[in-house]
């Protein structure tokens, strides 16, 4: 038998040493304790100019946000800010050819299948992208002021708002054969933009996006069985229901491209303006309330309410250092949400992304190849 040399006992020893102590170390140390739902962290503050409204995802891990009206008003030039998936801030990018005479904002609202961002600007309603490995920004197309319709009808070249107000591009999703959706704040449409094409068209019209200073905000397709599109209206001054109740409606598209059913899916409490939203794997829909109660409401895929977060409207308090103040969007990013704060009260230092637990997956948004302009 051949005797161990000293390097190799020593190797053993500290080998059984290590076996000895592993059961005595707290799990903290072999691995982090789970979060609990709806614990809240802040993710990353956001800069001035400030006003963020909605946090992207990227598929390259990387997470952006533009930075969006000052109702104060300022003469600042938007940003776009770029952080890393654990909210480290990487990069930033100003946003040219805005009127900063006017209400002026960037929202970075999705991706084409290229990689660059899609971006929606309000002083010019204009549909851009900015090549994150250039940063060059380029214009795509810009939505239309339509005129008001005649009162009790709709139409393609109209605007069925009571009260005429000009295109706000809000939200965007691509859908079926790489066209793009985007959802008009002030008009009560939602546009369609056909692959490649820079006109875009009124694709769907209807009274019920009527919300007079309340307009149409989230914006989302689900494919499969349902192929339709998610859209959250912050208020409803024309169907016949309280006017400060917001909806979520279900829009189908048909398989010739047409708009199919639409179904309100859920109603909202008076004045809680519902925004921007993720979708789970599960189907369930949470959705950030940027009025009155300051909260996130999970939904099931068919509208039914689950459950609010926090329990008592108005404070925003969610137990991390900063509270849900205008909180527009719900965007995942693993088992979380991200909510951007916009701060509508002002308070600069609300100005943030906040990471809402949520104990499940999202939904990647849909992307397919033909997601892009030539």
């Amino acid at each position: 038998m051949r005797f161990l040399d000293g390097t190799v006992k020593r190797a053993l020893a500290l080998g059984a040493l290590v076996a000895l102590l592993l059961p005595l170390a707290p799990a903290s140390v072999a691995q982090a304790a789970p979060r609990e739902k709806w614990d809240t962290r802040v993710f990353a503050r956001v800069g001035a100019p400030g006003y963020p409204a909605y946090a992207f995802v990227h598929r390259n891990g990387r997470v952006y946000a533009g930075t969006y009206t000052n109702p104060q008003g300022d003469t600042q030039h938007s940003r776009v800010f770029e952080w890393s998936a654990g909210g480290a801030l990487l990069r930033s990018w100003t946003v040219p050819h805005q009127r900063l005479s006017e209400d002026h904002g960037v929202q970075v609202a999705n991706a084409d299948a290229h990689g660059r961002l899609v971006l929606l600007e309000k002083s010019t309603a204009s549909i851009r992208t900015l090549d994150v490995r250039t940063g060059k920004f380029r214009r795509r197309a810009t939505l239309p002021d339509l005129p008001t319709c005649t009162p009790g009808t709709t139409g393609p070249g109209c605007s069925p708002n009571a009260v005429d107000y000009p295109a706000i591009p809000n939200y965007a999703t691509w859908g079926p054969g790489g066209a793009l959706y985007v959802s008009d704040y002030g008009q009560a449409v939602i546009w369609k933009i056909p692959r490649g094409s820079v006109k875009p068209q009124v694709w769907f019209a209807s009274a019920a996006l009527d919300g007079s200073e309340f307009g149409t905000a989230g914006l989302a397709y689900r494919p499969g069985k349902r192929h339709d599109l998610l859209i959250t209206q912050q208020s409803t001054a024309t169907d016949g229901s309280v006017p400060t109740d917001g909806k979520l409606y279900s829009l189908g598209i048909r398989k010739d491209g047409r708009p199919g059913r639409f179904l309100t899916l859920w109603t909202s409490l008076p004045g809680d303006l519902p925004d921007g939203f993720g979708i789970a794997r599960s189907g369930h829909v949470y959705v950030s309330m940027a009025g009155l109660s300051n909260q996130l409401v999970e939904l099931t895929g068919d509208g039914e309410e689950l459950g609010r977060f926090p329990d008592t409207p108005g404070t925003g308090e969610n137990g991390s250092a900063i509270p849900f103040d205008t909180p527009s969007s719900a965007t995942f990013l693993g088992t979380r949400v991200l909510v951007a704060n916009q701060s509508f009260t002002g308070d600069t230092s609300h100005h943030a992304i906040l990471d809402v637990e949520v104990g499940e997956r999202g939904r990647a948004p849909y992307l397919p190849r033909s997601a892009h302009w030539h």
